[in-house]
């Protein structure tokens, strides 16, 4: 499970004070409330490995399958983008991919839909010399994905992203707007300028026209029409990034500031609702 580990790298390095975070969290600033989870039987799972082209290595993936379904289904899909340090395996906080397809969300199972994850290593999902996880994603996995009946038809896809995957999902929809139908970004890593990225993290980013290519803050417009769910806490240290975010984000766009840090108690309280949001989306 990726667990309170989730973007320490960020955490630390992302203009925290030394000891900010251990001393909200004896205030009691980082406890969330966390229901205990019900699970429908949970459907089958496919993992594997291919070389990817634009990645110019091979990365694993996970595509799972909602309870009484399996391959050959026609389903929506869930493209899962992971946190710093994570990988296809530990995509989500808490759960298992084929777990968080059977959840039940205030007493009602999700409605039928697949998920996929696969290892996009800490290059902030986007284009890197000699590394692009973000054209991977586009050009091979989703079609894959596609040669499977899933994602495809007038809903095709949804994104949900944790941390530096919350910022991934928003990248991918501002670059491939017409490929993402809703978005759910918990605890997302975004950052407002290049200085302040590269000074939080100087492997995010290669360059100033590196960052600027891939700044949802300025492209946020391309998000008009995508539904898209925020999710981040009071304590997160990029709660005043995102609600600088929010500010630019387009109408309609839904943004929750609540109680919380940025660790795995938090994104794991937070996923039932982001998964229920790409549920309606996705399936009506």
């Amino acid at each position: 499970m990726v667990g309170a580990g989730i973007g320490l790298f960020e955490l630390v390095d992302h203009t925290v004070l030394p000891g900010h975070q251990e001393l909200i969290k004896l205030l009691g600033d980082c406890d969330v409330s966390v229901p205990p989870a019900t699970f429908s039987p949970l459907g089958p799972t496919e993992s594997g490995a291919f070389y990817s082209k634009t990645r110019n290595q091979t990365v694993g993936y996970t595509i799972a399958y909602p309870p009484d379904h399996g391959p050959g289904d026609r389903l929506p899909l869930i493209v899962v983008l992971h946190a710093f340090g994570a990988n296809h395996t530990n995509a989500l906080a808490g759960m298992s991919l084929p777990q968080a397809l059977a959840l039940h969300v205030n007493g009602q199972p999700l409605p039928p839909m697949a998920m996929v994850a696969a290892d996009g290593g800490n290059g902030s999902w986007h284009a890197h010399p000699g590394d692009n996880p973000l054209g991977m994603v586009v050009s091979e996995l989703l079609p894959m994905c596609w040669s499977k009946d899933l994602g495809v038809g007038p809903q095709r896809g949804g994104a949900m992203g944790l941390s530096m995957g919350g910022y991934g999902v928003l990248n991918l929809a501002t670059h491939e707007p017409t490929l993402v139908s809703a978005v759910a970004a918990i605890s997302p890593g975004a950052w407002m300028t290049y200085p302040e990225a590269h000074n939080a993290n100087p492997e995010a980013f290669g360059s100033e026209a590196e960052f600027a290519a891939n700044d949802i803050f300025t492209h946020a417009e391309l998000l008009t029409g995508i539904p898209v769910h925020i999710e981040s806490g009071t304590d997160d240290p990029f709660r005043p990034d995102v609600q600088a975010l929010a500010r630019v984000l387009p109408q309609g766009t839904v943004v929750v500031i609540r109680k919380g840090c940025h660790d795995g108690n938090f994104m794991r309280s937070a996923e039932p609702t982001a998964l229920a949001f790409l549920g309606t989306h996705l399936t009506t």
